[in-house]
Protein backbone atom coordinates (compact mmCIF):
# COMPACT_ATOMS: atom_id res chain seq x y z
CA UNK A 1 0.00 0.00 0.00
CA UNK A 2 1.19 3.56 -1.12
CA UNK A 3 1.97 6.14 1.84
CA UNK A 4 -0.91 7.94 0.06
CA UNK A 5 -3.17 4.73 0.41
CA UNK A 6 -1.61 4.12 4.16
CA UNK A 7 -2.97 7.95 5.20
CA UNK A 8 -5.79 7.57 3.50
CA UNK A 9 -6.37 4.34 5.63
CA UNK A 10 -5.64 6.42 8.53
CA UNK A 11 -7.48 8.94 8.46
CA UNK A 12 -10.64 6.58 7.83
CA UNK A 13 -9.98 4.54 11.21
CA UNK A 14 -10.21 7.86 13.10
CA UNK A 15 -13.31 8.48 11.69
CA UNK A 16 -14.98 5.31 12.34
CA UNK A 17 -13.60 5.97 15.87
CA UNK A 18 -15.77 9.03 15.61
CA UNK A 19 -18.40 7.66 14.39
CA UNK A 20 -18.65 4.76 17.92
CA UNK A 21 -17.89 7.49 20.10
CA UNK A 22 -20.78 9.77 18.60
CA UNK A 23 -22.96 6.33 19.29
CA UNK A 24 -22.25 5.97 22.13
CA UNK A 25 -22.63 9.86 23.32
CA UNK A 26 -26.09 9.19 22.19
CA UNK A 27 -26.65 7.09 24.60
CA UNK A 28 -25.48 8.99 27.43
CA UNK A 29 -27.31 11.69 26.42
CA UNK A 30 -30.90 9.97 26.04
CA UNK A 31 -30.41 7.46 28.50
CA UNK A 32 -33.50 7.50 31.28
CA UNK A 33 -31.43 5.27 33.69
CA UNK A 34 -28.96 7.55 36.01
CA UNK A 35 -26.38 3.91 35.56
CA UNK A 36 -26.02 4.94 32.01
CA UNK A 37 -26.51 8.69 31.98
CA UNK A 38 -24.00 9.43 35.30
CA UNK A 39 -21.56 6.48 35.35
CA UNK A 40 -21.42 5.79 31.55
CA UNK A 41 -22.53 1.77 32.23
CA UNK A 42 -22.57 1.06 28.57
CA UNK A 43 -20.98 -0.07 25.72
CA UNK A 44 -21.08 1.09 21.45
CA UNK A 45 -19.47 -0.27 18.43
CA UNK A 46 -19.14 -1.17 15.18
CA UNK A 47 -18.98 -4.77 13.81
CA UNK A 48 -18.40 -5.69 9.93
CA UNK A 49 -21.21 -7.96 7.75
CA UNK A 50 -19.12 -11.07 9.55
CA UNK A 51 -20.08 -9.93 13.44
CA UNK A 52 -16.12 -9.13 14.03
CA UNK A 53 -15.89 -5.68 15.89
CA UNK A 54 -14.17 -3.15 14.11
CA UNK A 55 -14.28 -0.39 16.53
CA UNK A 56 -15.91 0.34 20.21
CA UNK A 57 -16.49 3.51 21.68
CA UNK A 58 -13.80 4.25 25.15
CA UNK A 59 -17.01 5.47 26.79
CA UNK A 60 -18.08 2.43 28.59
CA UNK A 61 -16.86 -0.90 30.50
CA UNK A 62 -14.90 -4.03 29.64
CA UNK A 63 -17.68 -6.64 30.90
CA UNK A 64 -20.24 -4.52 28.20
CA UNK A 65 -17.12 -3.78 25.72
CA UNK A 66 -16.00 -7.36 25.37
CA UNK A 67 -19.47 -9.32 26.02
CA UNK A 68 -20.89 -7.51 23.22
CA UNK A 69 -17.76 -8.40 20.80
CA UNK A 70 -18.93 -12.24 21.25
CA UNK A 71 -22.58 -11.64 21.50
CA UNK A 72 -23.25 -9.88 18.10
CA UNK A 73 -22.46 -13.47 16.73
CA UNK A 74 -25.09 -14.87 19.05
CA UNK A 75 -27.71 -12.47 17.07
CA UNK A 76 -26.81 -13.01 13.62
CA UNK A 77 -26.90 -16.86 14.69
CA UNK A 78 -30.44 -16.50 15.84
CA UNK A 79 -32.32 -14.27 12.90
CA UNK A 80 -31.31 -15.38 9.41
CA UNK A 81 -29.81 -13.11 6.87
CA UNK A 82 -32.80 -12.94 4.91
CA UNK A 83 -34.85 -11.86 8.10
CA UNK A 84 -32.53 -8.62 8.35
CA UNK A 85 -33.87 -5.34 7.17
CA UNK A 86 -33.33 -1.63 6.99
CA UNK A 87 -34.84 -0.02 9.82
CA UNK A 88 -34.15 -3.60 12.54
CA UNK A 89 -33.03 -3.51 16.10
CA UNK A 90 -33.07 -6.61 17.72
CA UNK A 91 -32.90 -7.08 21.56
CA UNK A 92 -31.68 -9.33 24.40
CA UNK A 93 -30.79 -9.58 27.83
CA UNK A 94 -29.83 -13.44 27.93
CA UNK A 95 -27.12 -13.25 30.57
CA UNK A 96 -25.33 -16.28 28.60
CA UNK A 97 -25.75 -14.61 24.67
CA UNK A 98 -25.34 -11.19 26.32
CA UNK A 99 -23.48 -9.53 29.06
CA UNK A 100 -24.30 -11.91 32.40
CA UNK A 101 -27.28 -10.85 33.89
CA UNK A 102 -30.92 -9.93 33.11
CA UNK A 103 -30.03 -6.01 33.78
CA UNK A 104 -28.00 -5.37 30.91
CA UNK A 105 -29.88 -5.17 27.52
CA UNK A 106 -28.39 -5.37 24.58
CA UNK A 107 -29.07 -4.19 21.27
CA UNK A 108 -27.81 -5.01 17.48
CA UNK A 109 -28.34 -3.37 14.16
CA UNK A 110 -27.74 -4.07 10.67
CA UNK A 111 -26.59 -0.93 8.99
CA UNK A 112 -27.20 -1.15 5.25
CA UNK A 113 -25.92 1.27 2.19
CA UNK A 114 -27.43 0.83 -1.22
CA UNK A 115 -29.43 -2.40 -0.15
CA UNK A 116 -26.45 -4.11 0.97
CA UNK A 117 -25.35 -4.93 4.49
CA UNK A 118 -22.34 -3.10 5.04
CA UNK A 119 -22.33 -3.48 9.03
CA UNK A 120 -23.94 -4.09 12.32
CA UNK A 121 -24.17 -1.67 15.52
CA UNK A 122 -24.20 -3.00 18.62
CA UNK A 123 -24.73 -1.32 22.30
CA UNK A 124 -25.26 -2.22 25.80
CA UNK A 125 -26.87 -0.67 29.24
CA UNK A 126 -27.75 -1.62 32.40
CA UNK A 127 -31.55 -0.98 33.17
CA UNK A 128 -32.48 0.31 36.78
CA UNK A 129 -35.09 -2.60 36.74
CA UNK A 130 -36.00 -6.28 35.26
CA UNK A 131 -38.96 -7.09 37.48
CA UNK A 132 -38.58 -10.62 39.52
CA UNK A 133 -36.46 -10.12 43.29
CA UNK A 134 -34.77 -7.53 42.19
CA UNK A 135 -31.16 -6.56 41.62
CA UNK A 136 -29.93 -8.81 44.68
CA UNK A 137 -27.91 -12.30 45.70
CA UNK A 138 -30.93 -13.83 46.72
CA UNK A 139 -32.57 -15.23 43.66
CA UNK A 140 -32.03 -19.40 43.42
CA UNK A 141 -32.07 -19.44 39.95
CA UNK A 142 -32.77 -16.82 36.53
CA UNK A 143 -35.77 -17.36 36.51
CA UNK A 144 -36.27 -15.72 39.95
CA UNK A 145 -33.93 -12.59 38.48
CA UNK A 146 -36.63 -11.10 36.15
CA UNK A 147 -37.59 -10.69 32.79
CA UNK A 148 -36.19 -12.72 30.41
CA UNK A 149 -36.01 -10.94 26.86
CA UNK A 150 -34.73 -14.08 24.03
CA UNK A 151 -32.78 -12.75 21.01
CA UNK A 152 -35.84 -11.09 18.99
CA UNK A 153 -36.55 -8.02 17.08
CA UNK A 154 -37.36 -4.75 19.04
CA UNK A 155 -38.10 -3.33 15.97
CA UNK A 156 -38.63 -4.41 11.95
CA UNK A 157 -38.56 -1.88 9.09
CA UNK A 158 -38.30 0.97 11.68
CA UNK A 159 -41.97 -0.36 13.39
CA UNK A 160 -41.42 -0.92 16.96
CA UNK A 161 -42.80 -3.74 18.54
CA UNK A 162 -45.17 -2.48 20.77
CA UNK A 163 -46.32 -5.98 22.48
CA UNK A 164 -42.89 -5.97 23.64
CA UNK A 165 -43.62 -2.85 24.81
CA UNK A 166 -46.38 -3.69 27.19
CA UNK A 167 -44.87 -6.68 28.60
CA UNK A 168 -42.06 -4.57 29.52
CA UNK A 169 -44.22 -2.34 31.36
CA UNK A 170 -46.08 -4.84 32.79
CA UNK A 171 -43.28 -6.96 34.48
CA UNK A 172 -40.89 -3.75 35.99
CA UNK A 173 -41.06 -1.36 38.60
CA UNK A 174 -39.75 1.54 36.76
CA UNK A 175 -42.00 1.32 33.21
CA UNK A 176 -41.06 5.00 32.08
CA UNK A 177 -36.89 4.79 33.18
CA UNK A 178 -36.82 1.04 31.60
CA UNK A 179 -39.16 1.26 28.43
CA UNK A 180 -36.98 5.21 27.79
CA UNK A 181 -33.73 3.24 28.43
CA UNK A 182 -34.70 0.39 25.23
CA UNK A 183 -35.78 3.38 23.12
CA UNK A 184 -32.28 5.51 23.89
CA UNK A 185 -30.32 2.25 22.98
CA UNK A 186 -32.36 2.09 19.56
CA UNK A 187 -31.73 5.81 18.98
CA UNK A 188 -27.89 5.41 19.73
CA UNK A 189 -27.68 2.37 17.14
CA UNK A 190 -29.88 4.55 14.68
CA UNK A 191 -27.06 7.52 14.91
CA UNK A 192 -24.07 4.83 14.52
CA UNK A 193 -25.95 3.77 11.05
CA UNK A 194 -26.47 7.28 10.25
CA UNK A 195 -23.05 8.93 10.66
CA UNK A 196 -21.50 5.53 9.40
CA UNK A 197 -23.49 6.05 6.00
CA UNK A 198 -22.67 9.64 6.11
CA UNK A 199 -18.67 8.89 6.24
CA UNK A 200 -18.77 6.30 3.11
CA UNK A 201 -20.90 8.23 0.94
CA UNK A 202 -18.67 10.85 1.06
CA UNK A 203 -15.44 8.63 0.85
CA UNK A 204 -16.67 6.54 -1.79
CA UNK A 205 -16.82 3.11 0.18
CA UNK A 206 -19.36 0.80 -0.91
CA UNK A 207 -18.22 -1.61 1.52
CA UNK A 208 -15.78 -1.65 4.66
CA UNK A 209 -13.78 -4.90 3.83
CA UNK A 210 -10.68 -2.44 2.45
CA UNK A 211 -10.58 -0.55 6.24
CA UNK A 212 -11.20 -3.65 8.21
CA UNK A 213 -8.14 -5.68 6.72
CA UNK A 214 -6.67 -2.37 7.27
CA UNK A 215 -7.66 -2.70 11.08
CA UNK A 216 -7.36 -5.99 11.58
CA UNK A 217 -4.02 -6.76 9.91
CA UNK A 218 -1.97 -4.31 11.73
CA UNK A 219 -3.66 -5.07 14.97
CA UNK A 220 -2.42 -8.57 14.46
CA UNK A 221 0.78 -8.29 13.66
CA UNK A 222 1.28 -5.44 16.48
CA UNK A 223 -0.59 -8.09 19.25
CA UNK A 224 1.94 -11.12 17.99
CA UNK A 225 5.13 -8.91 18.39
CA UNK A 226 3.73 -7.95 22.00
CA UNK A 227 3.20 -11.72 22.80
CA UNK A 228 6.24 -12.76 21.43
CA UNK A 229 8.16 -10.82 23.64
CA UNK A 230 6.30 -12.02 27.17
CA UNK A 231 8.68 -14.79 28.74
CA UNK A 232 6.72 -18.36 28.07
CA UNK A 233 5.21 -20.93 30.33
CA UNK A 234 2.17 -21.03 32.67
CA UNK A 235 1.31 -19.47 36.06
CA UNK A 236 -1.17 -20.10 38.87
CA UNK A 237 -2.86 -18.11 41.25
CA UNK A 238 -5.72 -18.35 43.57
CA UNK A 239 -7.88 -15.18 45.44
CA UNK A 240 -10.38 -16.02 47.92
CA UNK A 241 -13.78 -13.73 48.04
CA UNK A 242 -16.26 -13.51 50.82
CA UNK A 243 -19.03 -15.15 48.50
CA UNK A 244 -22.35 -14.98 50.18
CA UNK A 245 -22.49 -17.11 53.51
CA UNK A 246 -19.27 -18.88 52.79
CA UNK A 247 -15.93 -17.86 51.22
CA UNK A 248 -15.30 -18.71 47.58
CA UNK A 249 -12.13 -18.99 45.51
CA UNK A 250 -11.48 -18.27 42.53
CA UNK A 251 -8.34 -19.84 40.67
CA UNK A 252 -6.85 -19.48 37.46
CA UNK A 253 -3.61 -20.67 35.39
CA UNK A 254 -2.39 -17.92 32.69
CA UNK A 255 -0.63 -19.36 29.59
CA UNK A 256 1.57 -17.82 27.30
CA UNK A 257 2.49 -19.74 23.70
CA UNK A 258 4.04 -18.57 20.81
CA UNK A 259 1.03 -17.21 19.26
CA UNK A 260 -1.47 -16.69 22.18
CA UNK A 261 -1.71 -16.40 25.76
CA UNK A 262 -4.53 -18.99 27.20
CA UNK A 263 -6.21 -18.59 31.18
CA UNK A 264 -7.60 -21.74 32.46
CA UNK A 265 -10.02 -21.07 35.91
CA UNK A 266 -10.17 -24.89 37.30
CA UNK A 267 -9.79 -25.09 40.19
CA UNK A 268 -12.17 -22.43 40.69
CA UNK A 269 -15.17 -23.44 43.58
CA UNK A 270 -18.14 -24.69 42.47
CA UNK A 271 -21.47 -22.60 41.40
CA UNK A 272 -23.55 -21.17 43.99
CA UNK A 273 -27.02 -21.64 45.09
CA UNK A 274 -26.96 -17.86 45.67
CA UNK A 275 -27.16 -15.10 42.85
CA UNK A 276 -23.12 -14.39 42.87
CA UNK A 277 -22.58 -16.92 39.75
CA UNK A 278 -21.12 -15.36 36.81
CA UNK A 279 -21.61 -16.77 33.15
CA UNK A 280 -18.44 -17.67 31.16
CA UNK A 281 -18.93 -14.78 29.37
CA UNK A 282 -18.55 -12.26 31.65
CA UNK A 283 -15.55 -14.14 33.37
CA UNK A 284 -13.70 -14.34 29.83
CA UNK A 285 -14.57 -10.56 28.90
CA UNK A 286 -12.76 -9.33 32.17
CA UNK A 287 -9.86 -12.08 31.75
CA UNK A 288 -9.54 -10.35 28.06
CA UNK A 289 -9.44 -6.66 29.68
CA UNK A 290 -6.50 -7.86 32.34
CA UNK A 291 -4.57 -9.90 29.65
CA UNK A 292 -5.11 -6.14 27.41
CA UNK A 293 -3.65 -3.83 30.01
CA UNK A 294 -0.22 -6.15 30.52
CA UNK A 295 0.04 -6.82 27.10
CA UNK A 296 -0.76 -4.16 24.99
CA UNK A 297 -2.96 -1.56 26.40
CA UNK A 298 -2.04 0.76 23.86
CA UNK A 299 -3.53 -1.38 20.84
CA UNK A 300 -6.93 -0.90 19.81
CA UNK A 301 -8.95 -3.44 20.85
CA UNK A 302 -11.32 -5.44 18.24
CA UNK A 303 -11.83 -8.68 17.02
CA UNK A 304 -8.19 -9.39 15.87
CA UNK A 305 -6.34 -8.30 19.42
CA UNK A 306 -9.12 -9.87 21.17
CA UNK A 307 -8.21 -13.42 19.36
CA UNK A 308 -5.30 -13.85 20.84
CA UNK A 309 -6.54 -14.73 24.05
CA UNK A 310 -8.51 -17.65 24.82
CA UNK A 311 -10.60 -18.59 28.36
CA UNK A 312 -11.34 -22.06 28.99
CA UNK A 313 -13.27 -23.55 32.28
CA UNK A 314 -14.81 -26.19 33.48
CA UNK A 315 -18.39 -25.04 35.38
CA UNK A 316 -18.22 -23.63 38.42
CA UNK A 317 -19.05 -19.97 39.91
CA UNK A 318 -16.50 -18.52 36.86
CA UNK A 319 -18.43 -20.52 33.95
CA UNK A 320 -21.98 -20.84 35.46
CA UNK A 321 -24.64 -22.43 33.03
CA UNK A 322 -28.45 -22.21 33.11
CA UNK A 323 -30.72 -21.80 35.31
CA UNK A 324 -27.99 -20.78 37.96
CA UNK A 325 -28.58 -17.14 39.47
CA UNK A 326 -26.36 -14.70 38.37
CA UNK A 327 -27.94 -11.20 38.85
CA UNK A 328 -24.39 -10.22 40.93
CA UNK A 329 -21.77 -11.87 38.07
CA UNK A 330 -20.20 -8.46 38.08
CA UNK A 331 -18.58 -8.96 41.77
CA UNK A 332 -16.75 -12.56 40.59
CA UNK A 333 -16.14 -10.98 36.90
CA UNK A 334 -14.57 -7.67 38.37
CA UNK A 335 -12.28 -9.60 40.57
CA UNK A 336 -11.13 -11.92 37.66
CA UNK A 337 -8.44 -8.79 36.84
CA UNK A 338 -6.84 -9.33 40.40
CA UNK A 339 -6.91 -13.15 40.07
CA UNK A 340 -5.15 -13.14 36.20
CA UNK A 341 -3.10 -10.40 36.79
CA UNK A 342 -1.70 -11.91 39.99
CA UNK A 343 -0.91 -15.05 38.33
CA UNK A 344 0.54 -12.96 35.56
CA UNK A 345 2.79 -11.12 38.57
CA UNK A 346 5.28 -14.57 38.63
CA UNK A 347 6.08 -14.32 35.16
CA UNK A 348 6.82 -9.90 35.09
CA UNK A 349 7.74 -9.69 38.39
CA UNK A 350 7.72 -5.69 39.60
CA UNK A 351 5.28 -5.01 36.74
CA UNK A 352 1.97 -5.54 38.15
CA UNK A 353 -0.29 -3.76 40.70
CA UNK A 354 -1.46 -4.82 43.81
CA UNK A 355 -4.85 -6.00 44.65
CA UNK A 356 -7.22 -3.37 44.78
CA UNK A 357 -11.31 -3.54 45.81
CA UNK A 358 -12.19 -4.99 42.37
CA UNK A 359 -15.86 -5.26 42.56
CA UNK A 360 -18.01 -2.36 42.94
CA UNK A 361 -19.64 -1.70 45.68
CA UNK A 362 -23.26 -1.39 44.27
CA UNK A 363 -26.24 -0.98 45.99
CA UNK A 364 -30.03 -0.89 44.59
CA UNK A 365 -32.42 1.14 47.40
CA UNK A 366 -36.07 0.41 47.42
CA UNK A 367 -37.30 3.49 49.16
CA UNK A 368 -41.25 4.01 50.18
CA UNK A 369 -43.47 5.71 52.84
CA UNK A 370 -43.68 4.38 56.54
CA UNK A 371 -46.76 2.61 56.99
CA UNK A 372 -50.16 5.50 57.25
CA UNK A 373 -48.21 8.09 55.81
CA UNK A 374 -47.92 9.63 52.11
CA UNK A 375 -44.77 10.18 49.73
CA UNK A 376 -42.93 8.87 47.16
CA UNK A 377 -41.88 5.08 45.95
CA UNK A 378 -38.64 4.78 44.35
CA UNK A 379 -35.57 2.29 43.14
CA UNK A 380 -32.40 3.97 43.36
CA UNK A 381 -29.86 2.41 41.97
CA UNK A 382 -25.52 3.48 43.70
CA UNK A 383 -22.28 2.59 41.59
CA UNK A 384 -19.61 3.17 44.50
CA UNK A 385 -15.56 2.36 44.35
CA UNK A 386 -13.05 1.30 46.95
CA UNK A 387 -9.42 2.15 46.17
CA UNK A 388 -7.10 0.74 43.84
CA UNK A 389 -3.89 -1.24 44.26
CA UNK A 390 -0.73 0.37 44.40
CA UNK A 391 1.28 0.77 41.67
CA UNK A 392 5.03 -0.53 41.25
CA UNK A 393 6.05 2.96 41.22
CA UNK A 394 3.25 4.98 42.19
CA UNK A 395 0.67 5.14 44.59
CA UNK A 396 -3.24 3.02 43.78
CA UNK A 397 -5.94 5.98 43.01
CA UNK A 398 -8.56 6.30 45.71
CA UNK A 399 -11.91 5.71 44.84
CA UNK A 400 -11.52 4.50 41.22
CA UNK A 401 -13.65 2.09 39.55
CA UNK A 402 -11.24 -0.42 38.28
CA UNK A 403 -11.46 -2.73 36.41
CA UNK A 404 -15.53 -1.87 35.65
CA UNK A 405 -13.94 2.06 35.48
CA UNK A 406 -17.47 3.26 36.07
CA UNK A 407 -17.71 7.05 36.98
CA UNK A 408 -18.68 7.88 40.27
CA UNK A 409 -22.62 9.27 40.10
CA UNK A 410 -23.48 12.55 41.31
CA UNK A 411 -24.93 12.69 44.98
CA UNK A 412 -27.34 15.56 43.54
CA UNK A 413 -28.10 13.24 40.45
CA UNK A 414 -28.83 9.80 42.95
CA UNK A 415 -31.00 12.23 45.74
CA UNK A 416 -33.16 13.35 42.42
CA UNK A 417 -33.85 10.04 41.63
CA UNK A 418 -35.94 8.91 45.31
CA UNK A 419 -36.44 10.43 48.97
CA UNK A 420 -32.85 9.41 50.30
CA UNK A 421 -30.35 11.66 51.61
CA UNK A 422 -26.60 11.21 50.97
CA UNK A 423 -25.56 12.64 54.31
CA UNK A 424 -21.89 11.86 53.78
CA UNK A 425 -19.49 10.57 50.91
CA UNK A 426 -15.43 11.39 51.59
CA UNK A 427 -12.22 9.13 51.66
CA UNK A 428 -11.92 6.86 54.08
CA UNK A 429 -8.42 7.64 56.19
CA UNK A 430 -6.29 4.92 56.99
CA UNK A 431 -7.82 2.28 54.36
CA UNK A 432 -4.92 2.36 51.94
CA UNK A 433 -2.26 -0.69 52.00
CA UNK A 434 1.10 0.90 53.42
CA UNK A 435 4.08 0.29 51.03
CA UNK A 436 6.64 1.66 49.64
CA UNK A 437 3.85 3.08 47.21
CA UNK A 438 0.42 3.17 49.43
CA UNK A 439 -2.83 1.42 47.93
CA UNK A 440 -5.51 3.83 47.15
CA UNK A 441 -7.52 5.12 49.81
CA UNK A 442 -11.38 3.51 49.69
CA UNK A 443 -14.88 5.93 51.04
CA UNK A 444 -17.21 6.59 53.86
CA UNK A 445 -20.69 6.98 52.52
CA UNK A 446 -23.71 7.01 54.67
CA UNK A 447 -27.22 7.01 53.73
CA UNK A 448 -30.93 7.69 54.70
CA UNK A 449 -34.31 8.09 53.55
CA UNK A 450 -36.24 11.50 53.78
CA UNK A 451 -38.53 12.14 56.76
CA UNK A 452 -41.34 9.40 56.65
CA UNK A 453 -39.82 7.09 54.92
CA UNK A 454 -38.17 3.65 55.10
CA UNK A 455 -36.08 1.79 52.85
CA UNK A 456 -34.77 -1.89 52.00
CA UNK A 457 -31.61 -2.30 50.09
CA UNK A 458 -29.79 -5.11 48.08
CA UNK A 459 -26.30 -5.03 49.39
CA UNK A 460 -23.66 -6.24 46.63
CA UNK A 461 -20.72 -5.76 48.46
CA UNK A 462 -16.93 -7.63 48.50
CA UNK A 463 -13.79 -7.56 50.51
CA UNK A 464 -15.38 -7.62 53.71
CA UNK A 465 -13.57 -10.42 55.61
CA UNK A 466 -10.96 -10.68 52.69
CA UNK A 467 -9.56 -7.65 52.34
CA UNK A 468 -6.95 -7.06 48.92
CA UNK A 469 -3.72 -7.98 49.35
CA UNK A 470 -0.59 -6.19 48.58
CA UNK A 471 2.30 -7.10 46.58
CA UNK A 472 6.03 -7.54 47.07
CA UNK A 473 6.38 -6.72 50.31
CA UNK A 474 3.24 -4.13 50.44
CA UNK A 475 0.25 -4.49 53.09
CA UNK A 476 -3.20 -5.63 52.39
CA UNK A 477 -5.62 -2.88 52.28
CA UNK A 478 -8.58 -2.43 55.08
CA UNK A 479 -11.67 -4.36 54.12
CA UNK A 480 -14.92 -2.97 53.70
CA UNK A 481 -17.89 -2.56 56.52
CA UNK A 482 -21.44 -2.25 55.89
CA UNK A 483 -22.88 -1.28 59.16
CA UNK A 484 -25.95 1.08 60.24
CA UNK A 485 -25.46 4.15 62.47
CA UNK A 486 -26.39 2.79 66.00
CA UNK A 487 -23.89 -0.10 65.33
CA UNK A 488 -26.06 -2.90 64.29
CA UNK A 489 -23.92 -5.02 61.70
CA UNK A 490 -25.59 -5.96 58.37
CA UNK A 491 -24.48 -8.98 55.84
CA UNK A 492 -22.37 -7.88 52.56
CA UNK A 493 -24.89 -9.40 50.36
CA UNK A 494 -28.62 -9.66 50.07
CA UNK A 495 -31.88 -7.31 50.98
CA UNK A 496 -31.82 -6.15 54.18
CA UNK A 497 -34.04 -3.51 55.80
CA UNK A 498 -33.00 0.37 57.18
CA UNK A 499 -36.16 1.74 59.21
CA UNK A 500 -37.19 5.08 59.57
CA UNK A 501 -34.96 7.33 61.06
CA UNK A 502 -31.88 5.57 60.78
CA UNK A 503 -28.92 5.79 58.58
CA UNK A 504 -26.74 2.93 56.32
CA UNK A 505 -23.07 3.76 56.70
CA UNK A 506 -20.91 2.08 54.18
CA UNK A 507 -17.32 2.35 54.22
CA UNK A 508 -15.64 0.76 51.36
CA UNK A 509 -12.10 -0.93 50.87
CA UNK A 510 -8.85 0.35 50.33
CA UNK A 511 -6.31 -0.93 47.67
CA UNK A 512 -2.80 -2.83 48.85
CA UNK A 513 0.33 -1.46 49.20
CA UNK A 514 3.06 -2.20 47.07
CA UNK A 515 6.80 -2.89 47.92
CA UNK A 516 8.46 -2.57 51.43
CA UNK A 517 6.93 0.07 53.66
CA UNK A 518 10.17 0.71 55.39
CA UNK A 519 10.65 2.13 52.14
CA UNK A 520 8.24 4.77 51.53
CA UNK A 521 9.95 7.83 51.85
CA UNK A 522 9.14 10.99 54.65
CA UNK A 523 7.69 13.01 51.64
CA UNK A 524 5.63 10.74 51.02
CA UNK A 525 4.15 10.01 54.69
CA UNK A 526 4.10 13.52 55.09
CA UNK A 527 2.24 14.17 52.62
CA UNK A 528 -0.33 11.75 53.36
CA UNK A 529 -0.65 13.36 56.95
CA UNK A 530 -1.23 16.86 55.35
CA UNK A 531 -3.69 15.57 53.25
CA UNK A 532 -5.71 13.44 55.80
CA UNK A 533 -5.00 10.07 53.90
CA UNK A 534 -3.42 8.73 56.97
CA UNK A 535 -3.92 9.98 60.63
CA UNK A 536 -0.75 11.98 62.66
CA UNK A 537 -0.30 8.40 64.53
CA UNK A 538 0.29 6.32 61.54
Amino acid sequence: MSDIGEIRMQVMWNRLISVVEEQALTLLRTAFSTSVRESGDLSAGVFDPRGQMLAQAVTGTPGHVNTMAEAVLHFMNEIPRDQMFEGDTYVTNDPWQGTGHLHDITMVSPSFLNGELVAFFACTAHVVDVGGRGFGADGKSVYEEGLQIPIMKFAEKGNVNLDLVRILRANVREPNQVVGDFYSLAACNEVGHRRLVDMMKEIGLTSLDGLGEFIFSRTRDAMLERIEALPKGSWSNELVTDGYDEPVKLAATVSVRDDHVDVDFTGTDPMSRWGINCPIIYSKAYACYALKCMVAPDIPNNAASLAFFTVSSPVNILNAVRPAPVALRHIFGHMVPDLVLGAFSKALPGKILAEGAGALWNIHISARPVAGASGRRAEVLMFNSGGMGARPELDGLSATAFPSGVHTMPIEATEHTGPIVIWRKELRPNSGGDGEFRGGLGQIIEIAATEGHEFDFSAMFDRVNHPPRGRDGGKPGVAGVVRLDDGTKMRPKGWQHVPAGRRLILELPGGGGYGDPLKRSAEARANDRSKGYISESE
